[in-house]
C-alpha cells in the first residue's frame, strides 16, 4: 500500500518510456495529512460545484 488513490497515471499512449515508480513517505495517521486533506477536498467540491453551475 503506497497510500495513493488509484489515480492510473500509466501514461497510456507513451510508448517506449519507462516510468519510474516513486516512493512517497506520507505519514497518513499524522493530524497535518488530515488537515491537508480535508482542505484539498474542500477546495476541489468547490471546483466541482462551480463547474457544474457554469456548464451547459
Amino acid at each position: 500500500s503506497t497510500g495513493r488513490g488509484g489515480t492510473g497515471s500509466t501514461g497510456g499512449d507513451r510508448q517506449g518510456q519507462k516510468v519510474e515508480e516513486e516512493e512517497i513517505d506520507i505519514d497518513l495517521s499524522a493530524p497535518e495529512t488530515e488537515k491537508a486533506a480535508l482542505a484539498i477536498q474542500g477546495k476541489f467540491r468547490r471546483f466541482q460545484k462551480r463547474k457544474k453551475e457554469s456548464g451547459p
